[in-house]
């Protein structure tokens, strides 16, 4: 009995094998279900991947780095699948045309590239916990160039209804994630900073002691970059990829729904890290009202002119008002027209780009 259920086990992954491991060409003919349960796996890795990041951040603000350290460990378990799905793709053809899967293994290669840049330059400069670092904006780079290819193989296979709109916010979300991941250096310093300050440092000694024998003071290790540089982020990285978001699928209230499940992620993410006597970050809560303000802008069809300066503003006046009821971190509050300039030739050119019909035929797969 045991060795007929064996034989059957290994006739069925025979069959598996056969149909579903086995060279072939881009575009292969892929059933909604099969899309599902291969778009399901890159849901389950960027899980992984931002789960293991948000856990780090906190971590580094209490420990010394260890490439071993758990947050490490999670984050490396998402990416050892998105390598086997790179790999599968890239030999089956399932999910995806040429330019997904073009995208996917760009991305994946930078990645790969800058893991072991980043680990030659924590052993050359030490602690270096600051997200602005070069060798982690090829982390960032990366995979963000895999995401593109993601949502692309996506958008282009799945039939059209809520799943394939549910799935391709939560991809967006995923990009906004990953965009928004440097700011989050500030958003946990201007706490850890209060918190040593007062006396009751969130950071254990060791850490401590590793920062000063660098020659790094309290401030210079929590809040390592200029007070301009967290808005201008939140609005052109942060702001921007809401807008795109929100200008090529064309949902309603877009932009504010998948700010709002960032904003809920990070919330339960400082509640359990703060159960867990881990340190807490600041939310960057003006997210949220930027996001409806870029909705309101597009379903509205303001005109460019009046709509980026308008949600700069709105921004802005969340943050002020953030301020007043909790904390922010630095926010340089004379940037704001510097910002709404940027801003504003940024969605001008995105609108020059959608109106080209070679970005139109982008979005249809080639063989």
């Amino acid at each position: 009995m045991a060795k007929a259920a064996r034989r059957s086990l290994t006739a069925r992954l025979a069959d598996l094998r056969a149909a579903y491991w086995s060279p072939g060409p881009v575009l292969r003919a892929t059933s909604q279900s099969e899309l599902r349960l291969i778009y399901g796996g890159w849901l389950l890795a960027f899980s992984l991947k931002v789960l293991g990041s948000t856990w780090d951040v906190s971590w580094h603000f209490r420990w010394l780095r260890d490439d071993l350290a758990p947050p490490h460990l999670l984050n490396s378990a998402g990416t050892a699948l998105v390598v086997a799905l790179v790999v599968f793709h890239t030999y089956t053809g399932f999910g995806v045309d040429r330019i997904a899967l073009r995208w996917m293994q760009w991305g994946i290669g930078l990645f790969l590239f800058a893991v072991p840049l980043d680990l030659v330059n924590h052993r050359l400069f030490g602690l270096d916990i600051t997200s602005w670092s070069p060798t982690h904006a090829v982390l960032y780079l990366g995979t963000a160039v895999m995401l593109v290819g993601v949502l692309r193989g996506w958008s282009l296979g799945a039939e059209s209804g809520r799943r394939r709109d549910v799935v391709l916010l939560a991809l967006w979300a995923f990009f906004l994630e990953n965009v928004l991941f440097p700011n989050q250096h500030q958003e946990y310093g201007v706490l850890s900073l209060r918190a040593f300050e007062s006396g009751r440092p969130t950071a254990e000694p060791i850490l401590l002691d590793f920062a000063r024998a660098q020659g790094s003071s309290p401030a210079e290790f929590m809040l390592p970059v200029p007070s301009w540089v967290h808005p201008s982020w939140l609005v052109c990285a942060g702001l921007f990829t809401l807008l795109v978001l929100r200008r090529t699928t064309n949902l309603r209230w877009a932009a504010t729904t998948v700010a709002a499940g960032y904003l809920l992620y990070r919330a339960v993410a400082w509640a359990l890290l703060v159960a867990g006597d881990f340190p807490p970050s600041a939310l960057p809560v003006m997210l949220l009202a930027g996001a409806i303000a870029v909705d309101l802008a597009v379903t509205h069809r303001l005109p460019v002119l009046l709509a980026a300066p308008g949600v700069v503003a709105i921004t802005y006046a969340a943050a002020w008002v953030s301020g007043e009821l909790a904390v922010v971190p630095p926010w340089a509050w004379w940037s704001a027209p510097l910002v709404a300039a940027a801003f504003n030739v940024q969605w001008l050119g995105l609108e020059r780009l959608l109106a080209r019909p070679a970005t139109a035929a982008w979005a249809t797969p080639r063989p």
